[in-house]
């Protein structure tokens, strides 16, 4: 006898909500104190001056002024050199 298979037994309909990461405060745009300037997993954007790092690796501004993006070559801890990116507020 045919019969039909039970409702709720779908595998589609799963989705994670947005995160909304990336650049909130591009370079050489003012921020003030306190404001996100970089949503992100990990450190991809590294805190210089007058930025602070949260503890889900969130960087924000410790005071007002104008954001700067610059690249430098650092050493990990496994001695490889790699090029990252300081956000700093000048």
């Amino acid at each position: 006898m045919a019969h039909t298979k039970a409702g709720g037994s779908t595998k589609l309909g799963r989705d994670s909500a947005p995160k909304y990461l990336g650049v909130k405060i591009s370079d050489g745009q003012y921020a003030r104190s306190g404001n996100i300037i970089v949503r992100q997993r990990g450190t991809h954007f590294r805190a210089g001056k007058g930025v602070k790092k949260g503890a889900d690796d969130t960087l924000y501004a410790q005071k007002e002024g104008t954001v700067k993006f610059r690249k430098k070559i650092v050493t990990n801890f496994s001695g490889a050199k790699k090029k990252t990116t300081i956000v700093e507020i000048i």
